[in-house]
């Protein structure tokens, strides 16, 4: 099992818009742990140790300091421009648990159908995966290097690490190699010939005849 990372956090007891505002202009981030069938809890931790942990493609941590669990990020609300985190929702797990997440889906590779003059369609950008919360992907890796023209990579012939499932129909699309979409120019309904009519223009006195 790979390192747990851990995470340094702080029950917080303020709540609302205007507080998490503030901690956030702090350098801190609003989160909550939730689980068990125990109480949720508030918490707040490091907005840049938080980010850290995020881009390092990490699920599974353990926080410490104000409350000390293992609990996975079950969920990170960024702002609208993708840029910042906002808040953070943790869920209580233990190693072996079987939990739910959802992990982005990476393509590797160039289609072969590209040389045939298809492009590469990719549908499916996340995956809901369920597996032990200490053995979560950081991602899934889709290797296209084979991927012919009209065809499709579907869920059911996607490579997963042993005891990780998906509850995606098997059926469904992942990444095709398409025609690309053709654009149709439509004919404008007027020849462009006629003077247009200027709304408010006084007639001359040969059109008033």
């Amino acid at each position: 099992m790979a390192k747990i990372h851990t995470l340094n956090v702080k029950v917080r007891d303020a709540h609302g818009k205007r507080c998490n505002r503030r901690l956030r202009a702090a350098g801190e981030i609003p989160a909550v742990l939730y689980g068990h069938q125990k109480t949720p809890l508030s918490l707040a931790l490091a907005a840049g140790e938080l980010a850290a942990v995020v881009r390092h493609g990490d699920h599974f941590v353990e926080l410490v300091g104000g409350v000390k669990e293992k609990a996975f990020i079950k969920e990170v609300q960024w702002n609208t421009w993708g840029t910042e985190i906002l808040h953070v929702d943790f869920a209580r797990a233990s190693e072996h648990e079987k939990v739910r997440v959802v992990v982005p889906v990476e393509l590797r590779g160039e289609a072969s159908g590209v040389k045939e003059g298809g492009v590469v369609k990719h549908v499916i950008h996340q995956i809901e995966l369920e597996c032990e919360a200490a053995s979560i992907p950081k991602k899934l890796e889709v290797n296209i290097n084979h991927l012919a023209f009209g065809k499709f990579v579907l869920v059911s012939d996607l490579v997963l690490p042993d005891g990780v499932t998906t509850v995606l129909e098997p059926t469904a699309h992942v990444v095709g190699c398409v025609a690309p979409v053709e654009v149709v120019e439509t004919e404008e309904s007027s020849t462009g010939d006629e003077e247009p009519e200027v709304i408010g223009r006084k007639k001359t006195e040969e059109e008033e005849e």
